[in-house]
């Protein structure tokens, strides 16, 4: 049976993960190598703007050979995930992924029916928007989050109530992601048919038990270099020495 459609209000099947600092077993990451060089991206691009969706289920940007291959899993409903991406966007961006030394990959780790229908709004647009759109999801979590709020438990229980292929939708509708959508190229229609994509929606769910069982994610965000989880890493000037450390 389809565990996203069987959720209640709480969201209970969701509920393995918490927002900021988890219990699981972590290291403090990749050893100090020696510095790496710069690697030139195509002309006329830059490395940021190289975009690819990858096999578990994120997008990565960057050099697809950079020697550093750090991977965040988040959600679109942590506040700390936010927090995180307001501090580390631009600079890991120009400091880092620009260079070429380091790639950057975002999973969902969803933990909740709206982390999900943010999650699909964040993906409709195919690759080439998907940072952008992480980006400005994250600068309006406030903004969803009183909308839904403001809406009431009814609007909420309602749209949870809708037929499974429409419950993302109608809660999207309600946390005012469909019009968000819209306001950044999104067709009403086009954002309809990805909430709606139930294959999708169970796809997001599952892949929360792979972070689990390959780097025991516990909570949003955690951050990975080089396939090793880093401790205490999950603000910008703890990543920034993480990376300057492994060398980039």
């Amino acid at each position: 049976m389809r565990t996203i459609f069987l959720l209640a209000a709480a969201g209970a099947a969701l509920a393995l993960s918490g927002c900021g600092k988890g219990d699981g077993e972590k290291t403090d990451g990749v050893a100090s190598g020696t510095p790496i060089a710069p690697v030139e991206a195509p002309a006329g691009t830059r490395w940021s703007e190289t975009v690819a969706a990858t096999p578990a289920g994120g997008f990565v940007m960057g050099n697809p050979n950079a020697p550093l291959k750090l991977v965040e899993y988040a959600s679109f409903t942590c506040s700390h995930c936010k927090e995180f991406a307001e501090g580390a966007d631009e600079p890991l961006r120009a400091k880092y992924v620009d260079t070429g030394k380091v790639s950057y990959e975002f999973r969902h780790f969803v933990r909740d029916p709206l982390d999900v229908a943010a999650s699909l709004i964040a993906r409709c647009g195919g690759k080439d928007p998907f940072f952008p759109m992480t980006a400005q999801l994250f600068g309006n979590q406030n903004a969803m989050f009183e909308k839904v709020q403001g809406g009431g438990d009814a609007a909420y229980q309602a749209a949870m109530s809708a037929p499974p292929a429409q419950r993302l939708v109608k809660l999207a509708e309600l946390a005012g992601l469909i019009d968000f959508a819209k306001a950044r190229g999104i067709a009403d229609t086009q954002a309809r048919t990805c909430l709606a994509d139930t294959g999708q929606a169970e796809a997001l769910v599952k892949a929360n038990d792979a972070a689990v069982k390959e780097f025991n994610v516990s909570a949003t965000p955690t951050l990975i270099l080089n396939g090793k989880v880093l401790e205490s890493a999950a603000t910008w000037p703890a990543l920034d020495t993480a990376l300057r450390e492994a060398g980039a």
